[in-house]
């Protein structure tokens, strides 16, 4: 079994959602990065539980304590490592899961590779494993605004049939940390609070997408065949906890349009670097990055954890019911938004990263 995840900026992360604590290894940043804890924290507390109603009550700080690779505020080139200690944890609450399949949960699948499963909140199959990708992220996050003035943002911009259709050249990080849904449009918002709080009431759940914006970044990170950009933004959505779908640029509704329509018209730039009048592309072309905007929507399901009745059966193969204990999220949207942004981030560094490392040569005339 892997967690690790990247190339040259490259992550492990460890612990298991009742255990004591969680937490992430750091490879590949580079050397005398300004770094503080309140930069990490900022992020911690985005994605952390408890922070409004429309989430998961469990009551937990994640304070992240750094233990190496930061020397008198700056990294150090060597290996970080960062962890978060479990404060709020109740194992014995889930005791009642021991036997018996959660619906849409990794519980199968889980015994099916390993033979065993950590019934405790789903164990590392639990979305408390992200606080190690977000830690990481937020030194990515250093890392892109200082070397290259980067900015990684995400929104929800649909839950359940509530859509929002802001550009995403305006959307703010102020907007977004207005409201607890984190949807930057206030009406919008306000019906997505209502849907929740509905669901919530009725034991069930519901999904919706968060859509995700990359500026300035430079052309061409990437690779043109299986290291794509997009391919790697699309592995690392996917491997959130709950994300069914990703798409990129005009994603499935570009199937829509001719190739007229669809086609990004060139116009001269500064200095003879070429501009996309339009980006439906979104970003990137042919798997590397165009110098536009790279926008981005992740899909997520459901929460699988509800209070209502649902059929299951048991470990010994038995039929039964379960209404699932315990605190969930009625809506993983607004917290899932700091996961996505936290992908994006580490897809972005170890691409830059990688592209320092091959282009040592001036580019030289054909």
């Amino acid at each position: 079994m892997t967690s690790s995840f990247g190339e040259l900026f490259r992550i492990t992360t460890f612990g298991e959602s009742h255990g004591p604590a969680v937490g992430v290894i750091v490879d590949g940043c580079p050397p005398r990065l300004a770094l503080t804890r309140d930069e990490i924290q900022f992020d911690l507390d985005r994605r952390r539980p408890g922070q409004s109603r429309l989430v998961t009550q469990r009551d937990e700080s994640d304070q992240v304590e750094i233990l190496s690779g930061v020397f008198e505020g700056h990294t150090t080139g060597t290996t970080l490592a960062m962890m978060v200690r479990n404060a709020d944890q109740n194992p014995g609450a889930y005791d009642h899961l021991r036997d018996v399949y959660r619906p849409s949960h990794a519980d199968w699948t889980y015994r099916a590779k390993f033979g065993i499963r950590d019934h405790r909140g789903g164990g590392r199959a639990s979305a408390r494993e992200t606080i190690g990708r977000v830690a990481a992220a937020a030194i990515a996050r250093k890392l892109l605004r200082t070397a290259l003035d980067v900015e990684v943002l995400a929104w929800v911009s649909q839950v359940h049939d509530i859509d929002t259709d802001v550009d995403p050249s305006e959307v703010t990080l102020e907007a977004v940390e207005a409201d607890p849904t984190r949807c930057p449009e206030p009406a919008a918002a306000a019906r997505m609070t209502e849907a929740i709080d509905k669901a919530r009431k009725a034991g069930d759940s519901l999904g919706g997408v968060v859509t995700f914006v990359i500026r300035n970044a430079p052309a061409g990170l990437g690779e043109p065949v299986f290291d794509k950009i997009d391919a790697d933004l699309a592995k690392a959505m996917i491997s959130l906890p709950a994300s069914k779908g990703f798409e990129i640029g005009s994603g499935f509704n570009g199937t829509r349009l001719t190739g007229l329509e669809h086609n990004d018209p060139f116009e001269p730039g500064p200095d003879g670097v070429p501009v996309l009048a339009t980006n439906n592309s979104g970003g990137v072309q042919g798997g590397m990055t165009s110098g536009n905007d790279i926008v981005g929507r992740v899909a997520f399901k459901p929460t699988a954890t509800i209070s209502s009745e649902q059929k299951t059966t048991t470990v010994d193969g038995e039929a039964t019911t379960l209404a699932a204990k315990g605190r969930h999220d009625p809506c993983v949207l607004p917290r899932a938004v700091p996961m996505v942004e936290a992908m994006a981030l580490l897809v972005v560094a170890d691409h830059w990263l990688r592209q320092q490392a091959t282009d040592v040569l001036p580019h030289l005339a054909p």
